[in-house]
């Protein structure tokens, strides 16, 4: 199970940070990333990180922006955010992979119930 939470409503040009606790499985066995669905359009890929978080990889529109990270004492993962973008508007999900670290959706067998993120001006 993955509870996601951190979202709220920010300004642009603001920080927030996600977090995502996962329960019931051994998180290190599982690559996690976050994927964001905006208003009228497909979920697409944000972030993922690998197993003990050696490895990183953005979509381009996030990089230089955002990091992903894990604390695999806690079984959490974060999305830190800064310089907000109206752009960034989203329902962020987290989700698990034990393949690694893919950015296709159909890869991730455990899904978050997502956390809003609005970005106003």
């Amino acid at each position: 199970q993955l509870q996601a939470s951190g979202g709220g409503l920010v300004q642009a040009g603001d920080s927030l940070r996600l977090s995502c606790v996962a329960s019931g499985r051994t998180f290190s066995d599982y690559a996690m990333a976050w994927f964001r669905q905006a208003p009228g359009k497909e979920r697409a890929f944000v972030a993922v990180i690998s197993w003990f978080g050696r490895d990183t990889y953005y979509t381009d529109s996030v990089k230089g922006r955002f990091t992903i990270s894990r604390d695999n004492a806690k079984n959490t993962v974060y999305l830190q955010m800064n310089s907000l973008k109206l752009e960034d508007t989203a329902v962020y999900y987290c989700a698990a992979n034990r393949k690694g670290t893919s950015r296709s959706q159909s890869e991730y067998n455990y899904w978050g119930q997502g956390t809003l993120v609005t970005v106003s001006s």
